[in-house]
């Protein structure tokens, strides 16, 4: 079962609207969506650091010729 914390933030009222618009959610889970994509971010961050330091030991025409 997950946890889910309660929180008060101050927001920028232009900048919710603007996410809420794009998200065409309500605020939590605008909020939850933005928490979402900026730890994705800090994830791809640290697969970028990892380009050209691993071996596979297929090549990608292996790889597509396996399915």
């Amino acid at each position: 079962m997950r946890h889910t914390r309660k929180i008060t933030v101050d927001v920028d009222e232009d900048l919710l609207k603007t996410a809420q618009s794009a998200s065409r959610e309500s605020i939590s889970e605008t909020v939850r969506l933005g928490l979402r994509l900026l730890a994705a971010s800090q994830a791809f961050q640290k697969a970028l650091l990892l380009k050209g330091k691993v071996q596979f030991s297929k090549s990608w025409q292996e790889l597509k010729d396996d399915r």
